[in-house]
């Protein structure tokens, strides 16, 4: 089975493509659960896609390519640029390095790639230069990271600590190296020194925001866990208390102080971050980045500088009086929206320390998952237009030291932010108004909970989430699981045995399944119903505000569509229920008669039209009746079923045809509905001693009733009278005919004499009557279906008018046949 996995996508050659193609490896990274390489795979990216744009100048083809099927697992990634020309050489890109290289300023990005992949080459082909590194899955997949951190381990016995002190130069090549580290890493100071810290840390980071090894290097002060490679090839968790020198950049050193990572208790926090760190996140402001990896840089560094387990940039909601995170770094899985609480607030323009927020804001606490806190206000024009705040999960992790020097930051990046996040608002503003427009394009018209369920998933796997699940809730109040679907559909069925399919508790109260997503819910409400709720996994792990709106607004649609198709499924069952009720009942057979009947109402999904048809006994005789009410809808089929259950009951109230007609003339009129006309055949059928029977028959404003005659011809039996409903002194009469054996009675609605093919009827020429003359010696079933075929077939378009015949045949002369069931369409 091939196992291979292959994301690709392209960028314009401008200096904004190395930030999307750093956001493409994460995400890709991320789907498939490798993240613990994402900081190499990144910064291999970054450093590809940047010689591409420098040195080539097209547009950029960047593709992922995942092989599962090899020993080990194999991770490629490619970069082709349209310029085969400019050879490697001629870009001036160093081919590859030695431990004992020095990494020049420029063409840096192979050098990287000897250092961090486990394979390079270039690959040239006539139109275009692919430069692809390979990196190999010996660690497994996210196996190793969690949500929240891994728990701090037990202080270890003091007589196996090893305190190793590494010093490095302004290039990262390590200038001293002590007896200590010796102890702690197996490697002998010779060995060491002069080799890059990069060869001796397999450098991964912490999180989807962290900085690289050589970023870290740059600030001031650090702290944090890390992995270091022994002398016998094998990977040491190690905690590491990181410091910078002031001076020239030739002159700079790093001290890194080492530990094993069950000593990390030994080592102090470190003061909080100096001016430098500052100075740092300035200079990345100068440079032209997205909006989101603005955010995101300034938090990483902030978490990174502080020494805190998460730190976050928070910025205000549409309203501007509350706040959420827009952006965090670290320990942040579950983060979402608004935070609720008091330290965050338009009036707060002064920094706060909070040494253990379960002392006075436990909602807070639990939200940020912490017990320390610092925060400082984003200033403009003596308005607070966010925060900038870092947390840990001990108390008393911070002094007032921190404060200071996050304020100085948030006064460097105030006005920048703003002015980024008006920008962004705007875009996003224009991005979330046509979505929303495509989603309710979409869900208009959807009268079933199902598909608006089905959609609704859809619209958001993978746009916002790698996965989605819609719960809906019934007018009982009882919650199911209707659907479910993930951007990888060979998971959509191991997501559903995983999620409750009926949950027993409130949904917003459910304990989602633990995973490499952080799951969020959010409820599907209108008019104070629920209808359920919408339930995401997202690989990131917050939730940016604008994010967060437009999934509400997207929700309070889905909840109104879903409101809509509630009361859309409650009217139609009533209709149909009602619509049944107009249909007549099973007929009795009748002694040497057989009846057929043929009924389509021309509305799409309906089962009653304006048309009506009813066949049944009364005593010895029978009685039919076929009707067609002007107009359409509940109207018109109130009025049809006035007629039909008035002509059944004065018929068995042994009321004669004209009878019947008069009282349902004189009916109508009092109903006071003006503009309701009814066009009626109605008659009376005796069976005659020597076969056949005896027809009374009146028609008042209908298409006239033929008969076909046992030698072939055809009759017009009844002459039209006034419609009934318009007169009221009107006065109707009956005709009488014998309807000898073998002969048949044809009656239809003008669905069938005025079926149009464009300015031709069908009743044309006596149309019909000559349809009938070929129905001589058939079945009153097959003579029906001769006439619907021939309806049917006789234009192209499909007919716009309900269509009703009923067809009667007298049976052959000395048998006593009894009626079949009639045929219903």
């Amino acid at each position: 089975m091939d196992t291979t996995r292959v994301s690709s996508t392209a960028f314009d050659g401008t200096p904004h493509a190395p930030a999307h193609a750093r956001k493409f490896v994460r995400q890709v990274l991320g789907e498939w659960q490798l993240s613990h390489l994402a900081e190499d795979a990144v910064l291999l990216t970054s450093e590809l896609v940047t010689n591409a744009v420098v040195h080539a100048g097209t547009g950029i083809e960047l593709t992922c390519r995942l092989d599962a099927d090899t020993g080990p697992a194999k991770l490629e990634i490619e970069v082709d640029d349209h310029l085969p020309e400019r050879t490697i050489d001629e870009a001036g890109v160093m081919p590859a390095v030695t431990l004992t290289d020095e990494v020049r300023p420029s063409g840096r990005g192979l050098a990287l790639a000897g250092m961090l992949a486990d394979a390079w080459g270039v690959t040239y082909t006539r139109t275009a230069k692919r430069v692809w590194v390979r990196l190999e899955l010996a660690d497994g997949g996210d196996g190793q990271e969690t949500g929240t951190g891994p728990p701090v381990p037990a202080p270890a016995a003091v007589d196996t600590l090893h305190v190793g002190v590494v010093v490095t130069d302004g290039d990262g090549l390590v200038r001293s190296w002590n007896s200590e580290a010796r102890q702690l890493l197996g490697w002998r100071p010779e060995q060491a020194v002069g080799r890059p810290l990069a060869d001796l840390v397999a450098w991964r980071g912490h999180g989807p925001y962290a900085l690289s090894l050589t970023d870290t290097l740059g600030l001031g002060r650090w702290r944090g866990e890390a992995r270091m490679r022994h002398a016998d090839g094998r990977l040491v968790p190690v905690y590491v208390s990181h410091l910078r020198t002031d001076g020239r950049a030739r002159d700079r050193r790093s001290i890194w102080m080492v530990v094993a990572g069950d000593h990390r208790y030994v080592l102090t926090p470190p003061p909080a971050p100096r001016r430098e760190a500052g100075r740092r996140i300035k200079d990345l402001l100068d440079q032209d980045m997205p909006f989101p990896e603005l955010l995101d840089t300034i938090a990483g560094i902030v978490q990174m500088s502080s020494g805190g387990d998460a730190a976050y940039v928070l910025l205000p909601t549409e309203g501007g009086s509350r706040f959420g995170v827009a952006a965090g770094a670290g320990a942040t899985a579950g983060l979402v929206g608004v935070l609720a609480t008091g330290v965050f607030g338009a009036e707060r323009k002064t920094p706060t320390m909070i040494e253990d927020l379960l002392a006075g804001d436990v909602e807070l606490a639990d939200q940020l998952r912490a017990r320390s806190l610092a925060c400082a206000p984003l200033l403009l024009a003596g308005e607070v237009t966010g925060y900038l705040a870092v947390t840990a999960q001990q108390p008393g992790h911070f002094d007032q030291e921190l404060t200071v020097s996050l304020q100085h930051i948030a006064d460097q990046v105030a006005m920048q932010v703003q002015r980024a996040r008006l920008a962004e608002q705007d875009r996003a503003h224009r991005g979330r108004l046509s979505f929303l427009a495509e989603a309710g394009e979409l869900l208009a018209g959807v009268h079933d909970e199902e598909l608006i369920a089905a959609l609704t998933a859809q619209l958001v796997v993978p746009k916002i989430a790698t996965w989605a699940a819609v719960y809906l809730t019934d007018l009982a109040g009882m919650t199911r699981l209707a659907h479910v679907w993930h951007s990888e559909e060979h998971h959509n069925a191991d997501l559903r045995k995983s999620l409750p399919a009926i949950p027993r508790t409130a949904l917003d109260e459910v304990s989602w399944p633990a995973g490499p997503e952080a799951v969020l819910a959010f409820p599907l409400l209108t008019q104070g119903r629920s209808h359920g709720a919408l339930v995401i996994g997202r690989a990131e792990p917050t939730l940016p505000l604008e994010v967060a709106d437009l999934l509400a607004d997207l929700c309070r649609l889905v909840a109104l569509n879903l409101h809509t198709a509630m009361l859309y499924a409650r009217q139609a069952t009533t209709s149909r229920v009602l619509q049944r009720s107009l249909l007549p009942m099973r007929v009795a057979p009748m002694p040497g008669l057989e009846s057929a009947v043929v009924y389509e109402p021309a509305e799409e999904g309906a089962d009653v039209g304006g048309d009506f048809y009813d066949l049944f006994t009364v005593g010895d005789h029978w009685c039919f009746a076929l009707g067609d009410v002007c107009g359409s809808g509940p109207e018109a089929a109130a009025v049809t079923g006035l007629a039909r259950h008035a002509v059944r009951l004065l018929a068995k109230e042994h009321y004669t045809v004209a009878d019947i007609f008069d009282r349902l003339n004189q009916a109508l009129l009092e109903e006071d509905d003006e503009g309701r006309f009814l066009s009626l055949l109605c008659g009376e059928l005796t069976p005659l001693p020597q076969g056949g029977a005896l027809c009374t028959i009146a028609s008042a404003g209908h298409p006239p009733p033929l008969v076909l005659r046992a030698d072939g011809a055809v009759e017009t039996v009844a002459t039209p009278q006034l419609l009934l409903g318009i007169e009221a002194g009107a006065r109707f009469y009956v005709e009488t005919f014998e309807l000898a054996p073998e002969e048949v009675l044809l009656c239809v609605t003008d669905g069938v004499t005025e079926r149009r093919d464009g300015s031709r009827l069908l009743d044309d020429g006596n149309g019909l009557g000559a349809l009938l003359a070929q129905c001589r010696g058939l079945s009153a079933h097959a003579v029906a279906e001769r006439v619907r075929h021939v309806v049917e077939t006789f234009a192209s378009e499909p007919s716009q008018d309900d269509v009703a015949l009923l067809v009667i045949r007298a049976g052959e002369q000395g048998r006593r046949r009894p009626a079949p069931g009639q045929s219903n369409r």
